[in-house]
């Protein structure tokens, strides 16, 4: 198991996320390569770019401060197990993607079990099996090889910022002005402007 966590922080990152699984073990891995490499948040700001909804993400969030409503834990579902970390203070950033050669077999087991619209008994606990060996070799793993470590391929997004609020002049609604779209003439908010403007 990582020695970067203590067990306690792992047990509460477990509990913050509600259950225990591989996905989390990748993202408290991610988390440990991340502060390795840039610090933690409350040293220096810190950015995570995750392209993928899994989760992973919420292991990221526990453990290196970042968060959807700071503006510094920004999803962009790419279905990649891919994530990228900014360092804001000199720019200093990584990309860390899922090794597919690491247990790859393994893997490949894990994800035709938990396929299966009608598993039996035997293959239910063949599943829980091959998740939790999956799970243990996460922790187990060199982050060298469990990890391609590679250039940032997103750029580094500014600062979240307060903008001006606008009405949409459909609903009524106040939206954010970044989040807002001209339509005939007419400001609309994101919702309003889905329904008028359909190109299919």
């Amino acid at each position: 198991m990582t020695t970067y966590f203590s067990k306690d922080q792992i047990k509460r990152t477990i509990e913050f996320h509600g259950h225990q699984c591989p996905g989390l073990a990748i993202g408290i891995r991610a988390a440990e390569l991340c502060l390795r490499e840039l610090g933690h948040h409350d040293d220096s700001p810190i950015v995570a770019i995750c392209e993928t909804d899994m989760c992973g993400v919420d292991a990221i969030q526990f453990l290196t401060g970042c968060s959807v409503g700071k503006g510094n834990l920004i999803l962009k579902d790419h279905g990649k197990m891919a994530f990228t970390f900014y360092r804001r203070k000199d720019g200093k950033g990584i990309r860390a993607m899922l090794n597919p050669d690491f247990i790859g077999e393994l893997r490949a087991d894990m994800g035709r079990l938990m396929g299966l619209a009608e598993p039996t008994a035997e293959e239910k606990e063949q599943c829980t099996q091959v998740r939790a060996e999956c799970e243990k070799q996460y922790y187990a793993a060199k982050l060298a090889d469990m990890f391609i470590k590679q250039e940032p391929q997103i750029k580094m997004p500014r600062p979240a910022a307060i903008l001006q609020s606008l009405t949409c002049e459909n609903c009524g609604e106040i939206h954010m002005e970044s989040r807002s779209r001209r339509f005939a003439g007419r400001t609309l908010c994101l919702t309003c402007f889905e329904k008028v403007e359909q190109k299919m």
